[in-house]
């Protein structure tokens, strides 16, 4: 099979949304698709209008990463030698406080934005690395390093998946593997309805629309960024943030505990 020189980009969550812009904004980039999403119309819809608006190539895979699915779309990952991207996007949310949440909810929201996300990287990864290289971009969020602006869950999920990312940059950099994190403010998608919240209880400065978002995200990427905050004013203030992490780091497993606690050290 003939590949295009840039590769196979695999979209999951394609059908709609940020997954549905990074398809297309990876397609005029000159990747070949594979797109990823339960909805086998509205995939259909979106592989029809980017083949028909590009010179790519455009697979539909219809999958439900919560189910068995998932396991022909990481054999596709490994077994696939023209994929050179993954783009980690499927994810569900949630706004409700722990009080009001169902847990079995809350346990379908860990399984696809960790679990699946997990091991369809654990797939991709060393199938890159084999192929000489490639990129995995993660779809966080901002409640990755603010859990409590929405429900505590979905923060905590979003942290799993950039502390996967950092750790994955430091392990596989360099093996010619790329990652990146990318972590959206609040954006203009059908999250909100998803999830049970709305966008109308948000000022309008703090909303970004889904094309920006995607196209300030791949400029992140074109710049070398590991974390992208796409809309984050200066990059400074999270390269203080990042400063202050590493800071943290020699500290964190020492073999007595400070003062301030009072506990006599045993002889």
């Amino acid at each position: 099979m003939t590949y295009s020189k840039m590769g196979i980009a695999l979209v999951t969550g394609a059908s709609a949304g940020i997954g549905a812009i990074y398809a297309d904004r990876l397609a005029r980039r000159g990747y070949d698709l594979i797109l990823v999403a339960r909805s086998q119309e509205r995939l259909d819809e979106v592989a029809k209008r980017i083949a028909g608006s590009t010179n790519c190539n455009v697979s539909a895979v219809t999958a439900d990463l919560n189910k068995a699915d998932l396991g022909r779309i990481e054999t596709l990952l490994g077994a696939d030698p023209g994929i050179t991207m993954l783009v980690n996007n499927a994810g569900i949310g949630a706004v409700a406080p722990l009080l009001e949440s169902d847990v079995d909810k809350m346990q379908a929201m860990i399984e696809l934005n960790i679990t699946a996300l997990t091991r369809l990287t654990y797939a991709a990864a060393p199938a890159l690395v084999a192929r000489g290289g490639g990129t995995i971009i993660n779809i966080s969020s901002a409640v990755a390093i603010a859990p409590e602006l929405l429900n505590g869950v979905y923060g905590a999920t979003k942290a799993f998946v950039l502390a996967f990312s950092l750790s994955l940059h430091k392990e596989l950099a360099d093996k010619k593997l790329r990652i990146q994190a990318v972590l959206p403010g609040a954006i203009a998608t059908n999250f909100w309805d998803v999830s049970g919240g709305s966008l109308d209880a948000l000022p309008s400065k703090a909303i970004m629309q889904s094309d920006d978002l995607v196209d300030a995200a791949l400029a992140g990427l074109d710049q070398g960024e590991l974390v992208t905050i796409p809309s984050l004013p200066d990059i400074a203030d999270w390269h203080a943030y990042e400063a202050a992490r590493q800071k943290l780091i020699p500290n964190l497993s020492l073999n007595t505990s400070p003062a301030r606690y009072g506990v006599a050290v045993a002889a």
